[in-house]
C-alpha cells in the first residue's frame, strides 16, 4: 500500500478515535517517544504515555470535526473544529512522521471570532458556513 494512503488513513481513524473517546486507538498514531507541543500555551508533552493522560483527563466534553487534511512523506497538517463543552475552537495539527508514527506533533488553537463590518464587501461565507459579525 502506498505509504501516503496509509498515513492518511492512520489519520482518519486517529480523529474517529478521539471523537468516540477510544483513548487507546487515539494514541495508537504516536511514536513512544512523540513529543506534543502547544505554542501558545508554552507546553511540552514528551511520550505517548504522557499526551494520552493529558488528552484523557481533560475534564470537558470533546467533539472532533475535521475540516481537512493535507500531506505527504513525513508532514501531515490536520484542521478541525474541537468543541469544548459546545464551544468551538478551531484547530491545526501539525504531525510530524517517522517510521509510521507521529514523532513530533505542534497543535494550534483559536477561538471564533466576528469578522468587523470594514470586510463585508470584500468577503463571501466559506462553503456550508455563515459569517459572523463583530
Amino acid at each position: 500500500m502506498d505509504p501516503d494512503i496509509r498515513t492518511r488513513a492512520a489519520l482518519e481513524e486517529h480523529w474517529r478515535a478521539s471523537e468516540r473517546g477510544d483513548t487507546e486507538a487515539e494514541h495508537a498514531i504516536y511514536a513512544a517517544d512523540a513529543i506534543l507541543d502547544y505554542p501558545q500555551s508554552g507546553e511540552r508533552f514528551r511520550c505517548r504515555a504522557t499526551i494520552s493522560a493529558q488528552r484523557g483527563g481533560h475534564p470537558a466534553s470533546r467533539h472532533f470535526t475535521v475540516l481537512r487534511i493535507v500531506g505527504s512523506r513525513d508532514l501531515w497538517v490536520s484542521e478541525c473544529v474541537i468543541t469544548y463543552n459546545g464551544v468551538p475552537s478551531y484547530s491545526v495539527s501539525i504531525m510530524e512522521f517517522a517510521h509510521g508514527h507521529v514523532v513530533h506533533e505542534t497543535q494550534y488553537f483559536a477561538d471564533a471570532f466576528g469578522a468587523p463590518e470594514w470586510r463585508t464587501a470584500l468577503a463571501e461565507p466559506m462553503p456550508g458556513r455563515n459569517i459572523a459579525t463583530a
